[in-house]
């Protein structure tokens, strides 16, 4: 049997995934979470062999959690499954570990056959995003300059954003104006939109 954990902040679209898999005769959904911060615990406490991880969750990105789960169970294959088709975010799951990338607009046989593929050990990319991150190139934003962006999502002044991050806020400044020069943006608003739009942040 192939083990599977799925992690999708929808509730009806992480049961009927589980549903659907379960069909299959070779699988079986071993755990089910609903926010990012539970993919590694559960991972670890089910030991699954394929991990379908959403991107945007509750408590943490799925990015951030495929890497973690990589380093903490490197046998474990991950296949990002998203809604958002951004040539960055196909880019950050390859340097996170991950086997497979698919958009969410496929049909379920797809899904079922990619895990099935990324066991086996192949690499399994929706064609169209990968010729798209093939063409956008890699993300021009430092991981400071990201990690700047990404504290400035909710409107927090430089001087919440220093403080969160512990440095200073001409370092923040600096940092938010490389960002918005290298997102071609008129100012920070203009640059986390752009940085999104990419799949940079």
């Amino acid at each position: 049997m192939i083990k599977v954990l799925l992690a999708e902040d929808q509730g009806m679209m992480r049961g009927a995934l589980a549903l659907l898999l379960n069909l299959e005769e070779d699988f079986e959904v071993v755990g089910q979470v609903a926010t990012g911060d539970r993919i590694v615990p559960t991972a670890l406490e089910v030991g699954p062999d394929v991990a379908v991880l959403d991107i945007e969750m509750p408590g943490r990105s799925g990015l951030d959690a495929a890497a973690e789960l990589h380093a903490e169970l490197p046998g474990c294959k991950i296949l990002i499954v998203t809604t958002f088709g951004r040539p960055g975010y196909l880019r950050r799951a390859m340097e996170a570990g991950a086997s497979g990338f698919l958009v969410k607009d496929g049909p379920v046989e797809d899904l079922a056959r990619a895990i099935r593929r990324v066991l086996a050990g192949e690499r399994v990319v929706d064609p169209e995003l990968a010729m798209a991150a093939l063409s956008a190139g890699p993300s021009p934003l430092t991981a400071r300059e990201r990690d700047v962006l990404t504290a400035a999502v909710d409107g927090s002044t430089i001087a919440d954003i220093a403080g969160r991050l512990h440095l200073s806020e001409s370092t923040v400044r600096n940092y938010l104006s490389a960002a918005i020069g290298k997102t071609g943006s008129r100012n920070r608003i203009e640059a986390v939109r752009a940085a999104r739009h990419n799949g940079w942040l």
